[in-house]
């Protein structure tokens, strides 16, 4: 299994429009952070995680033209979602599943509703929603998901288990059984906005520990970071030794 961070930032991105601190100012590629969205592929099967504003700008650096097989949704946030009418040239052949537990589906048909309806604008991208609950298993192409119910903050979000690879953002906790359904994993991308603690995401301390719960040698890669974090060199030199800030492009090979 292969994944691709696509994006590693939070809801502003960095650099963030107007600021000139040392990370939005960075010349190292690896502090330019687009919106937080991941690509997993296995057995010939490809799924997105998330599909924000910048997911056509995603699509283009990376070159990626192969079908998509589904679309897992964390939430409805503009950072996870601003990029769906962008879906177009991947739903052309067929409909493209977007999977989302019943209160992001629907808002996303609130939002969207040339899309996500019966008689659609013609053009738009061809999309079908399939709602999902927390801790019961569905298929993506050849690949079992297993949503997890994860609070940002105060609000009820996914989190997501595909086989080995545990795919975590936007959480401040977890519950308990959902936290054992993700033992066992070899690969773990979790978020981690800053240091300093914030009312809806973790800080990188509570990353480090929720990862430690799973596995004291526990690969961990970390996103959903903002230009508070500091700059990747510095930070990342100062984790654990399996423990990583990720960087938007990264591809991991999961179990390996």
């Amino acid at each position: 299994m292969k994944i691709t961070l696509l994006g590693t930032g939070t809801s502003v991105g960095v650099p963030q429009i107007g600021c000139h601190c040392r990370v939005c100012t960075s010349s190292d590629p690896r502090d330019r952070r687009l919106r937080c969205s991941a690509l997993v592929q296995d057995q010939g099967t490809n799924i997105l995680i998330d599909c924000g504003p910048d997911f056509r700008e995603q699509m283009l650096r990376i070159g990626f033209e192969q079908p998509l097989d589904g679309v897992l949704i964390t939430h409805e946030h503009y950072d996870h979602v601003g990029g769906i009418d962008d879906l177009r040239p991947f739903s052309y052949l067929h409909n493209l599943p977007l999977y989302a537990d019943e209160y992001a589906i629907t808002h996303l048909r609130q939002r969207l509703p040339y899309c996500l309806v019966v008689n659609r604008y013609p053009g738009v991208p061809q999309l079908t929603t399939e709602v999902v609950e927390p801790r019961k298993a569905f298929h993506v192409g050849g690949l079992e998901v297993m949503p997890l119910r994860v609070m940002h903050g105060k609000l009820p979000i996914l989190g997501f288990r595909i086989g080995p690879l545990g795919y975590i953002t936007d959480m401040t906790t977890m519950d308990e059984e959902d936290f054992r359904l993700l033992q066992g994993i070899r690969l773990l991308v979790v978020n981690a906005l800053r240091h300093e603690p914030h009312p809806t995401h973790q800080t990188v301390e509570q990353a480090i520990a929720f990862s430690r719960q799973l596995g004291e040698q526990l690969p961990t890669y970390l996103i959903h970071m903002s230009h508070h974090l500091g700059v990747h060199a510095e930070e990342d030199a100062k984790l654990p030794p399996n423990i990583h800030l990720a960087y938007d492009g990264l591809v991991l090979n999961v179990g390996e």
